[in-house]
């Protein structure tokens, strides 16, 4: 057996299905307090599959080496332009496997990865590392060597500013765990995966005062996710906020500095209340619904009683100026009445608490619907140039004509570079709606296994319903969860520059080699002009 290797960028895909092309990379450069990703794509000339041992050497504690899975994808966009990897179905790289007593399994004659993340602490002392593998067969003598270096520089990466939030859906959670609703074990599987996304720069957390009305068939319901215990005797309702309060607190130790509570209405126009589930005369029931319109005097009532006390546990927590509020999910001009109702009632009881809403028709906010839209990337230039204060933006199924996205048939500097757009549009936020969504669309299907469904069973292009995977006791991670938390860390060291040499100049270094000015739908598209940007703007902060 001969053991081929190569280190390639953390932007590379590799397919089993054909030759290798990427152009190798051997170092890079970072700055103290952020994660250095990179692959080691490996290929044995044999007849049959051989499992090899990977010797690490590194001077960084908790460098991590990781399997680049396959997994099926039926469904890799609505549609194609011309920056897609593949655009029929197929195998696609993706999820990142434990390797287990460092051993991995090579197949016969195709190029397989490895993906090396590693931490550089802030504590970091200044210089060149140099990290070293080795993969040896254990069963034929065959080895091969590898080696990449690292450049830490002087200059520490800033906190993250950014607020981002990426939905979190507990329901899929319990689910797919087989675990009852807030259980002690549903509560240590929420703890792994908090974590998880607060390392991957979500800090703002979507919370289920009740059930989201997301993604759910006009007429149906997802599995029951309601923090809040509530009880209603005649025209009076209690609330019992402890399970609200075991979240905040969970929250806030696992990372997450902003919470965004339900949709106070159903998605795609606010034409009806959320599931809500009320025990009234000792029997629980919903309460609202599909069947309680949302200009019910009943539902007003309700939430005029609610919200002085919630926010009573906010201000407790001390998260009055962390928390945002949702009307409706994407609704269409042909229901900005219902919307703007919605939004009125609403607002009339918050205050000066911001509500945020994906929408992309810039109406919604001409006539005051809205104050701080979330319009999706491919709809953000008329937002833009409102110059509308701490605006947002998105991407979901429907951005795949020329702006970032994350689908698993688009390169990966196509989902990088959405961290360079955030710092272009100076944004406030970003939004994606699918950190765990593990159904089918509508919500029609639960038992999914998304190592297999990666579409929602085919109706979401792969990689757009999910970021991380389900594994045996918590959160198997992505290549396109890794590869935006990279844009997250050029980001932060965008904005560190700026500190240091002002955004004029900032954008100046940004644009070299560039006549016009970069957009969300005009900018290099390949990986090289990407990583060439970040050693660019590393280079500039050390000679600061």
């Amino acid at each position: 057996m001969t053991i081929h290797v190569r280190t390639l960028s953390s932007l590379e895909k590799v397919f089993s299905d054909e030759p290798l092309k990427a152009s190798p990379q051997i170092e890079t450069s970072a700055l103290r307090g952020e994660i250095v990703s990179f692959q080691i794509a490996i290929m044995a000339e044999t007849e049959f599959s051989h499992w090899v041992r990977i010797a690490t050497r590194s001077p960084f504690a908790g460098t991590r080496v990781r399997a680049v899975e396959l997994v099926p994808c039926r469904y890799p966009s609505t549609g194609f332009d011309d920056n897609f990897l593949r655009t029929t179905p197929g195998l696609f790289p993706d999820p990142l496997l434990p390797v287990e007593d460092d051993l991995y399994l090579l197949r016969p004659n195709q190029w397989q990865a490895l993906w090396i993340s590693v931490p550089v602490t802030k504590d970091c002392k200044p210089g060149r590392y140099s990290l070293e593998f080795e993969i040896s067969g254990t069963d034929v003598s065959s080895e091969a060597r590898a080696a990449f270096t690292i450049e830490v520089l002087e200059a520490v990466l800033p906190q993250q500013t950014l607020i981002r939030s990426e939905w979190f859906h507990a329901d899929c959670l319990y689910k797919f765990y087989n675990v009852p609703c807030w259980s002690e074990a549903h509560w240590d599987l929420l703890e792994k995966y908090f974590a998880n996304a607060a390392e991957h720069g979500i800090n703002m957390l979507l919370t289920p005062l009740w059930t989201p009305p997301l993604d759910t068939k006009v007429g149906g319901e997802r599995p029951t996710v309601q923090l809040l215990d509530i009880t209603k005797d005649g025209p009076r309702y209690s609330f019992d906020f402890a399970k609200l309060e075991r979240w905040f607190v969970l929250g806030r130790r696992c990372g997450f500095t902003h919470f965004d509570f339900a949709h106070a209405f159903t998605q795609w126009g606010a034409a009806f209340t959320p599931k809500v589930v009320v025990t009234e005369g000792g029997v629980e029931k919903n309460l609202f619904g599909w069947h309680v319109a949302a200009n019910d005097p009943e539902y007003a009532n309700f939430l005029r009683q609610l919200i002085p006390p919630l926010l009573e546990v906010v201000k407790a927590h001390g998260l009055k100026k962390h928390i945002f509020f949702h009307v409706s999910d994407e609704p269409s001009l042909a229901q900005l009445e219902s919307y703007r109702a919605g939004a009125t009632l609403l607002r009339s009881l918050i205050g000066d608490i911001p509500v945020i809403d994906a929408i992309s028709n810039i109406d919604f906010y001409d006539t005051g619907a809205i104050t701080i839209p979330i319009p999706a990337n491919d709809h953000l230039e008329a937002f833009h140039q409102r110059k509308i204060p701490n605006l947002f933006t998105y991407f979901c199924v429907a951005q795949w004509n020329k702006v970032p996205n994350r689908f698993l048939a688009m390169p990966s500097a196509r989902n990088r570079i959405m961290g360079l757009m955030l710092y272009l549009y100076d944004l406030t936020g970003f939004l994606q709606w699918g950190y765990n969504f593990w159904f089918t669309q509508h919500s029609l299907k639960q038992d999914i296994d998304p190592f297999f469904i990666t579409d929602a069973g085919g109706c979401f292009a792969g990689g757009d319903p999910f970021a991380v995977y389900p594994g045996k006791d918590g959160p198997i991670d992505s290549i396109h969860h890794e590869v935006f938390t990279e844009g997250l860390q050029d980001l932060r060291a965008l904005r560190l520059l700026e500190q240091r040499i002002g955004r004029e100049c900032t954008l100046a270094l940004i644009h070299e080699g560039w006549d016009s000015p970069l957009t969300m739908t005009e900018y290099p598209r390949d990986a090289a002009w990407l990583l060439d940007l970040r050693r660019r703007v590393n280079a500039a902060i050390g000679t600061q």
